[in-house]
C-alpha cells in the first residue's frame, strides 16, 4: 500500500518538473547543453541527411537501416498508407470542426476495428506502429480534401513519406524543395523525450491497454494549446504583425500587455532549441523561392532579433516551423496534426519501450484538504 506523504516528508514538484520517472534509450533532451539526441545521434547529424523513413526505423528498431532495410521499411510504410474502407466511410460522415479532435476520433476507430488491438507482443505492436505512422498523413490529407469538397486521392507508393503527403493534400507532386523541407520537419519533431503527450501515451499503455489507446491519449494531450498548438499560434502572430515595419511596435505592445511571444522559450532548453536553426535554414530557403510570401521569414527574423534584445528569449522548435509549414501550403489549423504525423514514430517507440519493461505508473499526491470531519445527517445540515 502506498504510504501517505506528509508536507514535511515530500517536496511537491508541480508538473513533475525535474522528476526522473524512468530511463530510456530513445532520446536525450539535454536542456543545459541545448542538445537533442536520437538513440546516440545528435539531431545535427540527422537533420538534412537522414529521411523520416530512416529516422522512424532508427527509433523503432534501434539503428539506422542499411540500404536493403531502408528499402524494405519504406515499402512497408507505402503499403500501409491506404486506410481501411470502413474508416474512409466514417471520415466522409464526420465534420472536421477541430482537426485534432477529428484525428483522435479516427485513430480510436482504427483501434476498434483492429482485431489484434489487444495483442501486446512486440511483433504485433510494431505492425500497428507501421500502420499508424503510414496512415496518419493519409488521414490528415484526406480529411482536408473532404472539407474542401475535393475528390479523395489514393497514396502514391513511388513517393516518399513527405512527398506523398503533399501530393495527397494538394493534388500534384510537390517541388523537391517542399518535400525536403517537410521531411526535415518530420525528422526534427519525430521524438523529444518524456514530453506531455509521450508521457500520456506511456501512462496509458502502462496499464496494459492497447497501443491505439496510448496514441489516442497522446493525440488528446497534444491537442492542448500548451503543448501542440504553439506553431499555430506563432503563425497567427506573424499574420497579426503583417509586415516587417510593425515588428518593433508589436514587441512593445506585447510587453506592455504582459502577453507571451509564441515560439519563444522552452520548458527544458536553457538556450536556443537545437532544432530551431535547422528549421530556420529551410524556412529561409523556401522564402527565397517565393517572393510574394517571403515577408513571413523576414518578419520572423526581425522578431527573433527584437525579442532577444528586449527579453533575451531564445526561439524554440515552433517558431520557424510556422513559416516553413506555411510556405509548403499547409493550412494553419493543420499545423498541430502535422506535429502528430512527425511524433507518431516517437510515440510508438516509447510505447514499445514501456511495454518491454513495464510498471504501472502511479505517482503519489500530497493531500492538503481537511481531516477528521464528522458525518452530519442530511436533515441536520445547515
Amino acid at each position: 500500500m502506498d504510504p501517505a506523504p506528509t508536507s514535511s516528508a515530500v517536496q511537491v514538484r508541480k508538473g513533475l518538473e525535474g522528476v526522473v520517472v524512468s530511463d530510456t534509450r530513445l532520446s536525450d533532451v539535454d536542456g543545459a547543453r541545448c542538445q537533442l539526441i536520437y538513440r546516440g545521434y545528435s539531431i545535427d547529424e540527422l537533420a538534412g541527411k537522414a529521411t523520416y523513413e530512416e529516422v522512424s526505423h532508427l527509433l523503432l528498431f534501434g539503428h539506422l537501416p542499411t540500404k536493403p532495410e531502408r528499402d524494405e521499411w519504406a515499402a512497408q510504410l507505402a503499403a500501409n498508407r491506404p486506410p481501411d474502407p470502413e474508416i474512409l466511410r466514417m471520415m466522409q460522415q464526420m465534420p472536421m470542426v477541430n482537426p485534432m479532435a477529428y484525428l483522435r476520433t479516427v485513430v480510436s476507430a482504427m483501434g476498434l476495428l483492429d482485431p489484434t488491438a489487444e495483442q501486446l507482443d512486440p511483433q504485433n505492436l510494431r505492425r500497428q506502429a507501421v500502420s499508424l505512422i503510414a496512415k496518419t498523413p493519409t488521414l490528415i490529407a484526406t480529411a482536408d480534401r473532404l472539407r474542401r469538397k475535393q475528390p479523395m486521392l489514393g497514396p502514391r507508393p513511388d513517393l516518399g513519406h513527405a512527398a506523398n503527403f503533399l501530393y495527397m493534400l494538394h493534388g500534384e507532386e510537390p517541388p523537391p524543395a517542399h518535400a525536403q523541407a517537410l521531411d526535415a520537419y518530420l525528422v526534427l519533431l519525430a521524438e523529444h523525450g518524456f514530453n506531455a503527450s509521450t508521457f500520456a501515451a506511456r501512462t496509458a499503455v502502462a496499464t496494459q491497454s492497447d497501443l491505439y489507446s496510448g496514441i489516442v491519449a497522446a493525440i488528446g494531450t497534444l491537442k492542448g494549446p500548451l503543448h501542440g498548438a504553439a506553431n499555430t499560434k506563432a503563425m497567427e502572430m506573424l499574420m497579426d504583425i503583417g509586415s516587417v515595419d510593425r515588428v518593433e511596435s508589436y514587441v512593445h505592445k506585447t510587453l506592455s500587455d504582459h502577453k507571451r511571444f509564441m515560439g519563444f522559450g522552452h520548458r527544458v532548453y536553457k538556450g536556443e532549441d537545437p532544432r530551431a536553426k535547422h528549421l530556420k535554414h529551410y524556412a529561409q530557403s523556401l522564402a527565397a523561392t517565393d517572393l510574394a510570401e517571403g515577408k513571413w521569414f523576414e518578419i520572423s527574423e526581425r522578431l527573433q532579433e527584437a525579442v532577444w534584445k528586449a527579453k533575451q528569449l531564445s526561439i524554440n522548435v515552433d517558431f520557424y516551423s510556422a513559416s516553413l509549414l506555411h510556405y509548403i501550403g499547409i493550412p494553419v489549423d493543420l499545423f498541430t496534426p502535422m506535429f502528430a504525423c512527425a511524433r507518431m514514430a516517437g510515440w510508438s517507440a516509447h510505447i514499445l519501450e514501456q511495454l518491454g519493461d513495464n510498471r504501472l505508473i502511479r505517482p503519489l499526491a500530497l493531500y492538503t484538504g481537511p481531516r477528521d470531519l464528522k458525518f452530519v445527517p442530511l436533515d441536520q445540515r445547515a
